[in-house]
């Protein structure tokens, strides 16, 4: 039987994804940071474990309990939203933790575990990598990076057969939208500069919900890829997830920028 593991497994993508292995006949491994999501997960038949994907030493010991890996899914993730300024280096630093420097822990600690059975990892990032938006920097800058270190990490793990996927997801129907503005209403007040500008930043944590696809098709998308004699190195799956890197491929910079600050509010001065 192949197996998977998947990280970031609570709700949303993560318990999709899990789903549609687990009815395609998969051992399913997941993980998620809190008891209660874990209780769920394995009352639902899933391998579930405690975890924070940022505790080498935890990674170390889940590397010890799956053995050989077919599959690893590296979502676990979320959307810091607000100006990047107000948040500053220490939300900069939270991101990447959780959103890059993980994918690089995960996928180090289960690298034997991969290379044994000549797996494939699969690193989800965003269309927000490549069509970047105010009041979203260092969430479009994590997802960016996401990109790079797929690209990178695919070159240097192919002469061990190991495999690397990219998903780029668009506008998917998870609880990102309410958990991006609660994270975006933390940095909302009236010492801002940018408060005058609070409903842009209200908009843009909820950009991610303008005409949803559900995240069960979505997760059909992920399957069928990752079921193919070669995946592809880039998956493109949701509402937006083409339309968007295109409109950001075709249309000049300024041009881009002005859509985008009229969007959001920010055509004026303060």
């Amino acid at each position: 039987m192949p197996n998977v593991l998947i990280t970031g497994c609570s709700s949303g993508i993560g318990r999709a994804l899990a789903d549609a292995f687990k009815a395609a006949g998969y051992d399913v491994w997941t993980s998620a940071r809190h008891p209660e999501d874990v209780a769920a997960l394995q009352a639902a038949g899933f391998q579930a474990v405690q975890l924070d994907v940022n505790d080498g030493p935890a990674l170390a010991q889940l590397a010890g309990h799956v053995g050989e890996l077919d599959v690893l899914i590296n979502n676990a993730g979320y959307g810091a939203m607000g100006p990047l300024l107000d948040g500053g280096t220490e939300a900069l630093q939270r991101q990447f933790e959780t959103n890059v420097f993980a994918i690089v822990g995960v996928t180090q600690a289960l690298f034997p575990a991969l290379r044994a059975r000549k797996g494939l990892v699969v690193n989800i990032g965003s269309v927000s990598g490549v069509l970047v938006t105010p009041f979203a920097g260092a969430y479009c800058a994590s997802k960016a990076a996401v990109h790079a270190l797929s690209d990178a990490l695919r070159m240097e793990l192919a002469p061990f057969g190991v495999r690397v996927m990219e998903v780029q997801p668009g506008a998917i129907d998870t609880s990102f939208a309410k958990n991006a503005g609660a994270q975006a209403e933390l940095l909302i007040n009236e010492k801002s500069p940018w408060w005058p500008l609070r409903d842009g930043i209200r908009a843009r944590s909820q950009a991610s919900q303008d005409k949803p696809t559900p995240a069960s098709l979505f997760a059909a998308d992920v399957f069928k890829a990752v079921q193919q004699s070669q995946p592809p190195r880039l998956l493109r799956s949701g509402n937006g997830s083409r339309a968007l890197p295109l409109m950001a491929a075709l249309l000049p910079k300024g041009v881009l920028e002005t859509v985008l600050k009229k969007r959001f509010g920010l055509g004026g001065t303060l």
